[in-house]
């Protein structure tokens, strides 16, 4: 097979495997030994921009920076197309998550995107359990299609109601 197609094709792979792993690592890490650093994800204090969850980007940067500089150091090998992979996750985890979610900067406000709406709506009621057990919707990317249904339900009844007479 084409090394170009491999090296696309483990990095889709490796993206695709990171939200798999992220819901994971937040299910039973951050809401489970960790929750000492997520805890203020979820009990914000308005008053300062950072919180100790942040140190989660720290955490999960490491591997992908730590391939990309191994698979540089070998000519491209592997492990940099999978670094690669966790790096672009780690990026749409900021967009979507950081900015789009929780905006954390004021942009990326308004959608019109059942998906973008689906998400939003299954990390509030993410949010809606103040303490570390009985959460729910643990994913970012990937949510339960209720959400979806929810989403699509909404904007036909949004679009009816603007609809003129």
């Amino acid at each position: 097979m084409n090394p170009v197609i491999i090296n696309i094709l483990t990095v889709a792979v490796t993206f695709v495997v990171m939200e798999c792993v992220a819901w994971l690592a937040h299910k039973y890490l951050m809401h489970g030994l960790f929750w000492f650093l997520h805890h203020d994800h979820h009990q914000r204090d308005d008053k300062d921009f950072f919180e100790k969850n942040d140190y989660f980007f720290l955490i999960f940067a490491t591997p992908g920076i730590l391939l990309l500089f191994f698979g540089l150091q070998q000519n491209f090998s592997m492990l940099f197309w999978i670094g690669t992979g966790i790096s672009l996750y780690g990026m749409a985890y900021f967009l979507v998550h950081d900015i789009f979610i929780h905006q954390r900067f004021k942009i990326f406000r308004n959608t019109d995107s059942f998906y973008l709406k689906a998400i939003r709506k299954a990390h509030k009621v993410h949010h809606k359990h103040l303490g570390k057990e009985e959460g729910e919707c643990f994913g970012m990317l990937w949510v339960s299609f209720k959400y979806f249904k929810e989403a699509k339900q909404s904007m036909a009844k949004q679009n009816k109601l603007q609809r003129p007479v």
